[in-house]
């Protein structure tokens, strides 16, 4: 099994591909029937056929915003496709079953198999000086409290 499912399994992908072709054949009739109107209207040079020249040209410019959205969503499509293909194959992906019987982890855990040369695991090599100040404790992220806002400041807050 792999790890990723496949381009043409994706949902989204097709998705895109229905969508953009929905788009691209909209588009195509909206421009191809506007100005077929047009043309229709300019040789039958009649009121009606006035009223399609004038009201044409923006139905054909929306058809032809359609269109080409219609047709950046297929070129996207063919772009995420080749993408897809120059990516390596997921690896195969395989479930380990432990059983009671290994007891390898168990030797690797057990106290009878650490250092037994000191009773600290931890202990330090050096003490430290008595003259040293004591350290100050490293804050490494504040704390999530909800204060009001117009509590005051805690001791030794920085502005």
């Amino acid at each position: 099994m792999t790890s990723r499912p496949s381009l043409v399994r994706s949902i989204p992908f097709w998705v895109l591909i229905v969508g953009s072709l929905a788009l691209t054949g909209v588009g195509a009739w909206l421009v191809l029937d506007h100005l077929g109107r047009i043309e229709s209207g300019i040789r039958s040079q009649t009121a009606e056929g006035a009223i399609a020249v004038y009201i044409g040209p923006p139905a054909a410019t929306a058809g032809a915003v359609v269109l080409g959205a219609g047709l950046v969503g297929l070129l996207l499509a063919l772009t995420l496709a080749a993408l897809r293909s120059l990516l390596p194959a997921g690896d195969v992906v395989e479930t380990v079953e432990w059983t009671e019987d290994d007891t390898a982890a168990d030797d690797v855990l057990s106290p009878a198999s650490g250092p037994t040369t000191t009773a600290e695991p931890f202990a330090t090599t050096a003490a430290p000086a008595a003259s040293a100040a004591p350290a100050a404790p490293v804050i490494a992220e504040d704390p999530d409290v909800e204060t009001p806002s117009d509590a005051p400041p805690p001791r030794g807050a920085r502005d």
